[in-house]
């Protein structure tokens, strides 16, 4: 990767969440904040996956607690329907073969999207004191859609467009006798694939810097452009081009954003035995972007589990992490805290107390514990100078991955809290029905002198 002037400085660790998983319901915004801070995160990335159901609180105390949040949105569909107005089948894509996955695909040429969706954007934005904004995912489909038939959009907006574009009807992908059939006209499927690049730009152009877009209503707002990245074949950066209208340089030269991520695409997050120095080889796409934009910042994303296969280790992130470092990168994130493998092998760890007043203790956990044997007083023992002292009545308060100890008769000075019997949330994960794993047996927490006056 060729270096830019940035690379003495460090790399930034962001990390995805999706605050609708089970995972962060029904607890704290304190508790989360307190969990992604010790897990080393100062930055995240707020997966708006419903603009009407952003948990405000939240952003707020991330915010007080001196992190970025970034508000990523989808830019070509939605999992969900029950907040669009009710238009919105008319926004979406046709594709050459009807899908039916659970995601609700979007034409970038439907001027009704674009303008409920940049409205959405603007609202967003105006309410919540996000610190940035990406447009995740704005690509058309699919990376093997001409033979899946998951490519589009082919649909009349995309006719009408391509119409006006060039002059001329748009290829034929069905049909191999057509004479506008794709692999014969190649001058017409040419323009087609710039006509796609061009869709794609443009739609984000207008929602970013059109008027009343996000640099209209916040100009304040840090923004950060998507494009995905594949090792495959000797030109990805050509192949990314042609089946999914994804140009970075082009995308970045028109949107003029703060960052560039990188997106790893679903063939390479997919694979079971991914090396963890895998972004080494999206080099080709860093080349074609530093060719034009030798300064813009670049990031990358990975995935850390959302396929049980493909679950990946604290270890494999450390490395993922140092390869970007190494690689030149100015951030890394991954999707999604709450469902990397150690989620699901090891148990709960206790790594801080604090005083909060008094009579109040707060423990901290690097993950979420289970509320039952969270609240069992038994599973607490106070040791001042190694010499078990009783500090009953103790009432435990679970909160996500802490718990509020309290009684009138902690020492004033340090002491010793030994935790036993603690579970984590198997309930609450993104695969259910999975063994809980229990705090090692003896795990104790130093809790400091209360403060004087």
């Amino acid at each position: 990767m060729t270096a830019s002037p940035a690379d003495h400085l460090p790399i930034e660790a962001s990390i995805q969440i999706d605050p609708t998983f089970p995972y962060y319901l029904d607890r704290s915004p304190e508790s989360i904040a307190s969990e992604l801070l010790l897990a080393g995160y100062r930055s995240v990335r707020y997966f708006v996956t419903d603009e009407t159901r952003v948990n405000g609180d939240l952003i707020r105390t991330l915010r007080r607690h001196g992190m970025q949040v970034w508000a990523m949105v989808l830019g070509n569909g939605a999992y969900s329907t029950g907040h669009l107005p009710p238009d919105w089948p008319k926004w979406q894509m046709t594709l050459l073969k009807k899908t039916d996955d659970g995601y609700f695909r979007f034409s970038p040429h439907s001027t009704s999207y674009l303008k409920w969706k940049k409205s959405s954007i603007a609202r967003l934005l105006q309410e919540h004191p996000f610190t940035g904004l990406e447009v995740a995912e704005p690509y058309l489909p699919e990376w093997n859609g001409l033979t899946s038939g998951v490519y589009g959009d082919v649909g009349p907006m995309a006719q009408a467009a391509f119409k006006e574009f060039s002059g001329s009807e748009m290829p034929e992908f069905t049909h191999r006798t057509s004479p506008r059939y794709y692999k014969r006209d190649r001058a017409r499927y040419l323009l087609w694939i710039d006509f796609r690049v061009r869709a794609v730009n443009r739609f984000l152009h207008e929602l970013i810097n059109g008027p009343g877009g996000a640099r209209s209503v916040r100009p304040d707002i840090r923004i950060a452009t998507w494009s995905i990245a594949v090792d495959a074949g000797r030109d990805p950066v050509g192949a990314v081009r042609e089946v999914q209208g994804t140009d970075a340089a082009e995308m970045i030269r028109l949107i003029r954003p703060d960052l560039h991520i990188l997106q790893t695409h679903w063939p390479d997050w997919m694979r079971a035995g991914l090396p963890a120095d895998y972004v080494r080889r999206y080099a080709p796409f860093v080349r074609h972007i530093r060719a034009s934009h030798p300064d813009v910042p670049l990031g990358v994303q990975t995935d850390i589990g959302s396929l049980a296969p493909m679950r990946r280790s604290r270890a494999w992130l450390d490395i993922f992490a140092r390869t970007a470092r190494e690689e030149g990168y100015r951030m890394w994130t991954a999707y999604e805290h709450s469902i990397g493998l150690s989620m699901y092998t090891e148990p709960p760890r206790l790594l801080r107390a604090r005083r909060t007043d008094r009579r109040t203790v707060v423990i901290e956990f690097d993950k979420r514990i289970d509320e039952a044997s969270a609240s069992a007083v038994s599973s607490y023992r106070c040791l001042e100078g190694g010499q078990l002292r009783d500090v009953s009545p103790l009432a435990a308060a679970p909160d996500g991955s802490r718990v509020l100890l309290k009684t009138d008769v902690w020492p004033a000075g340090p002491f010793e809290l030994e935790v036993s019997g603690i579970r984590d949330t198997p309930e609450r994960w993104l695969v259910p029905d999975q063994p809980a794993h229990t705090i090692a047996p003896g795990s104790r927490v130093p809790v400091p002198a209360a403060a004087k006056g």
